[in-house]
Formats: structure tokens, sequence, C-alpha cells
């Protein structure tokens, strides 16, 4: 997406009021944040606004509090981690977006923080509200997007803010993003692999259509590649998958054959009888009507890294089987190692995207590296669609 409006580097802000719209949409369990990836992604650029004395208004969502103030959605977790990180006062704001808080940050001294809580707990932010939209925009002189994972949706802090603050930008976690991206659907450097899994075909026939057109190989992963198992006339037992979805199928392998794209489904498989039993290693014509696919087999992951192997650009999306059970989680942690390890001895441009890819990786035992790891779900997938993102293009 050409023509948007990054920060630039050599901008004073010093004694500005800077408002930055962030995800820290976090797992929290009993008031503990059980995964600080989103926060620690956004720290580097917050300490250098901090260091070039700023004065900074956070902007968050955490959940789907529908306009309710829900104490489970409460950002004071990560105020208090924010606190133990930032060698500066940070304040938490519990008030209205109102007068009160317009006059809180008035009295903001350069290099301090304030952080408002869930800007969720207001029904007008998800109707994208323009009054709402407006006292948003009164609290700074500079807007920085750095929730591409938001920039999906037309919400207040991320869309109709921006006609209130004329200096908008995106941030450098935004653009670098947007760059990743880029190196799938723009400036890719072929041959480009594409491992996409998740339970719902559905839901991303757009993305692999588009992908189709970008790819030279579509591994297909997961509950996801069931439906297409089914295609193939084979059996699957009582492992999940999407109703009517044959029509679907039927067009991607009719758009791959079109555009030339190889599409790889499971040869094998680890199923049991319940997704906290033990594995078995069956053929994929060998499924029990009592069984449950829950990973791919070893012959499958053979296939995989051979791929990965002749691969110059791979994308992934979606964990290879119910990595959450760790007997059910070889094939992704192993497709994980794969691209780690090619991306640091033969320069794979790997991106990994979505929330159940980067809690796989996170879990996995090796130390992981990789080109890009983003956090986006939709607004990542939305991308790889090739839509215009109304976060973005108002940034433009």
């Amino acid at each position: 997406m050409s023509g948007i409006k990054y920060f630039p580097e050599d901008l004073n802000v010093e004694g500005k009021k800077i408002v930055l719209r962030v995800d820290f949409n976090v797992p929290i369990k009993n008031k503990e944040i059980q995964d600080y990836t989103r926060i620690l992604q956004v720290l580097p650029f917050l300490k250098e606004l901090i260091n070039k004395k700023g004065k900074i208004i956070i902007i968050s969502h955490l959940g789907r509090p529908e306009g309710e103030r829900e104490k489970c959605f409460s950002l004071l977790p990560i105020y208090r981690y924010l606190k133990k990180k930032l060698e500066t006062n940070i304040y938490f704001y519990t008030g209205e977006i109102n007068d009160e808080l317009k006059n809180k940050v008035s009295f903001l001294n350069s290099s301090e923080v304030i952080l408002v809580e869930n800007i969720r707990f207001f029904k007008e932010e998800t109707k994208n509200d323009e009054e709402f939209s407006k006292k948003l925009g009164q609290l700074g002189n500079i807007y920085i997007n750095e929730a591409f994972s938001c920039s999906h949706r037309k919400q207040a802090s991320i869309h109709k803010i921006t006609k209130y603050i004329k200096n908008s930008f995106g941030g450098p976690l935004l653009k670098r993003e947007i760059d990743s991206i880029d190196l799938i659907v723009k400036n890719k450097k072929s041959p480009v692999t594409c491992i996409i899994g998740g339970s719902k075909v559905s839901t991303k026939i757009d993305v692999i259509s588009n992908l189709i057109r970008n790819s030279e190989n579509i591994i297909i992963v997961g509950a996801m590649a069931n439906n297409f198992l089914i295609h193939n006339n084979l059996n699957i037992g009582k492992s999940l998958i999407e109703e009517s979805s044959s029509n679907i199928i039927k067009k991607i392998l009719e758009d791959a054959e079109k555009f030339k794209c190889k599409i790889i489904v499971p040869v094998d498989c680890l199923v049991s009888k319940s997704f906290d039993g033990d594995a078995t290693l069956k053929n994929v014509d060998s499924i029990n009507k009592d069984d449950i696919i829950l990973d791919i087999g070893s012959q499958t992951l053979k296939i995989i890294e051979k791929i990965i192997d002749s691969s110059n650009t791979v994308l992934w999306n979606g964990p290879a089987g119910y990595f959450e059970n760790k007997k059910f989680a070889s094939g992704t942690n192993s497709i994980a190692k794969k691209i780690s390890d090619n991306t640091k001895q033969k320069s794979l441009i790997s991106v990994l995207g979505g929330g159940d890819t980067v809690s796989a990786v996170n879990n996995n035992e090796y130390t992981l590296s990789f080109t890009h790891l983003s956090t986006a779900g939709g607004a990542f997938l939305e991308y790889l669609e090739g839509k215009d993102l109304p976060g973005l293009s108002v940034l433009k």
C-alpha cells in the first residue's frame, strides 16, 4: 500500500502531545499478562518518543467489552508493567473522554506518559462516532498509528481521529508489518511457498485466491486440510470439517491449475480417539470412523521441509495441528524450526502471522528467528487479500 505517511525519524516532537494508538490486546489471566509480545514490539518506539521529550497519550483496546466497563478487560495490568519498564512518569486515566482528560494531558511534562483505560469501554469507539473522534483528536498535535492489527476496522481511534489531527502518521512497527507482507504479494523473491492452516477455509478463501496468483506452492495444514481430504473422497472420521465447503475447494483447485500453483495436502497424519488421547500415525487413506485428525504425520513433514528448502520466501499462517496438546505439536514445532533454520542459514524470507501461529512459536522449545513475526490477525489476512484497509487509507 503506497503513499502512506510514516513518522519521520527527524521530526522534532519535543513538548508536542502525541496520541499513540497501539495494540496491547494481550492475554491476561488472574490479572497477570500471559504473553508480552505485543507490548515488547512497541516499547522501543515508545522509549524513543520519551527520549525525544514528547508528551505521550497511549490509546489501546483489550478484548471486546462491547462498550461496558468490565474489570477483566482493564488495562491496569499493562499500566503496572509499563511502569516497571519506562524510566519516566506514567499515569493511568480511567475517566471519560472529556475535558477532564484534555486538562490532564495539558499538564503532562515532556517525556511523561498517560495511558487511557480500554478505549472499547466506550461504545462510540466501535461506532466510529464523529464527536468522539473529535474529542480524541483534540488531545494531541500528532497522531501515530502503531496498531496495524486494528487497521482493518473503521473505529474512532484508528479511522476518524485522523480528521482532527493534521499530522497523522504510521509508526515504525506498522511500516514493518506492511513492508514484510509486501515481500509476499508485491516485492516477492520466488519461489514463494505459503503454509495455510486454521479451521475454516471459507474465512481464508480470498486470501488463498490472492496467494495462488503470487505463489508457487500452497501447503494446506490444520483442520482446513480435512476439507481437501474429503474432496479427494477420503474418510476423515470424527475430524473437524466445514460444512458446504466443496464449492470453495473446487474453486481453489481450479484457480491453482490456472495459475500453475501447486496445492499440497497431508499424506499422513497423527490421529486419536479424543483431543487428550494418545497419538497414532496413519496414512490419510487409513482413517477409521472414530479417529480425529490432530496433526500432520512424518511423511507430510518431510514433504513440507523439502518444499521449504527449495523456497526463497515462505509465508505461514495457521498451525499444523492441535498444538495446545504437546502430543500433537510436533508438526507445528518442526515447521517452525525448519523455517527458522533456513532463515538463519539460507537467507530465507519468512513472514509469520496470526494469533495461533505466534502463540505456537512462542511456546516452542527452540530459539527461533524469522524475517517478521506479525501479531496481527484479521488485518494481516485482509492485507494479504489485497484490500485497502480503512486505518491505512486515512494515512495516505
